[in-house]
């Protein structure tokens, strides 16, 4: 049983940080019931729902939320439940009746999160977008790029999944932890704006001390600028990361490379890193991963293979780790982080939309009278 085990989130099914945050909570034991949409729309993209792992952990009921009767069953959930996650741009909850006035008039200590991309109010509060847009009006995307070349999106990681759904897991177990000794619900408004910014704080304080550029990227510390922190390509076409920041590390790298640190400009001389960019690229250009593997093993000189995401899967660490596992005949990132007590687990493989729907309407409390005339009244299938 995980830590929050006993607890009982409704999901108001969507993409992306939404999905994220329910199986985070899932992976930790809370109980949650995924609403999903009774027409099965709303998808940009056809996707395999038995392979779609962000949705595993919980169970999945079908609702027409148009129709009054699946409004008030929702509402009725909320009664015997401890937070409700939703992810639609500002309004549409309320238009459906099921905005944070109404659910909290029901359950007084109900934790409403919200997750949106540009927050609650705003000028830009009702407008769409996605992961690149909020990211970059945070300031993070001009993060990452080399210098001379544009910025590259880090796919879907940083708005999306970090500093939203993230955040929002991180708000609802603060305000469910809050509400034990308040017996008072709130609304948790998470942004990908705000959370994209605050997992850049390190930057600002950085800028702030004269380390960072915050003009420019691709000339600083730790976004390529540096020779000691950049990716490089080996004999064999593929690539290995160095991070060797600090001094000590600096030296172990040199001396796997070969290279004599006396008769180089010193590490922190900004001007010349470009020069030794271009010679730690022909270095690494003589010898294959795996040789760069096996001279840098057993150091500190913080070079490692990059390595693709199956590549991943089947490396010594993470296997050690048991950083992966198979549900459903997909293999996955495992619940983190780890508990010494109460270990997380997935509970079950990712749903059919509706495939629980009676199933789970019941375990919530619902009569079978009850489920009967919402399937009358068209509410479910």
């Amino acid at each position: 049983m995980g830590p929050l085990a006993g607890l009982k989130i409704i999901e108001l099914a969507g993409l992306g940080p939404g999905p994220f945050c329910a199986m985070l909570l899932a992976d930790m034991g809370a109980e949650v019931l995924r609403i999903d949409r009774k027409d099965g729309g709303g998808r940009p993209i056809r996707l395999d729902d038995t392979k779609d792992v962000l949705n595993r952990g919980r169970r999945s009921v079908a609702m027409d939320l148009k129709n009054p009767e699946a409004v008030a069953t929702v509402l009725d959930l909320c009664a015997g439940a401890d937070a409700l996650i939703e992810g639609f741009r500002p309004g549409v909850m309320e238009r459906m009746g099921l905005g944070p006035e109404v659910c909290l008039k029901r359950n007084p200590r109900l934790v409403y999160g919200r997750m949106t991309g540009w927050g609650q109010e705003g000028p830009l509060a009702k407008r769409a977008g996605h992961d690149i847009n909020y990211i970059a009006v945070a300031g993070v995307l001009h993060m990452f790029g080399r210098a001379g070349e544009r910025p590259v999106p880090p796919a879907n990681l940083v708005g999306d999944m970090g500093g939203g759904g993230l955040l929002l897991a991180f708000g609802i177990v603060c305000a469910m932890l809050e509400a034990r000794s308040s017996l008072q619900g709130q609304i948790v408004d998470a942004a990908m704006v705000d959370g994209a910014s605050l997992l850049a704080t390190s930057v600002y304080g950085l800028a702030a001390m004269g380390y960072w550029n915050p003009s420019r990227w691709g000339v600083n510390l730790t976004d390529t600028g540096a020779h000691f922190y950049e990716v490089y390509a080996t004999s064999d076409d593929k690539l290995v990361a160095v991070g060797a920041i600090e001094s000590q590390f600096y030296a172990q790298l040199l001396e796997g490379l070969g290279l004599d640190g006396a008769e180089l400009p010193p590490q922190m001389d900004a001007a010349s890193w470009p020069q030794m960019k271009d010679r730690f690229a022909q270095v690494f250009r003589t010898k294959s991963r795996a040789e760069w593997e096996q001279i840098f093993a057993g150091t500190d000189a913080c070079v490692s293979p990059v390595l693709s995401p199956l590549e991943a899967i089947g490396n010594a660490h993470m296997q050690a780790r048991r950083s992966f596992a198979e549900i459903g005949a997909v293999t996955q990132p495992a619940p983190a982080p780890r508990f010494s007590r109460t270990p997380g687990e997935i509970a079950r493989p990712p749903p059919l939309p509706g495939e629980h729907t009676v199933e789970a309407l019941a375990a919530w409390g619902l009569s079978d009278a009850r489920i009967r005339e919402l399937r009358e009244a068209g509410a479910i299938p």
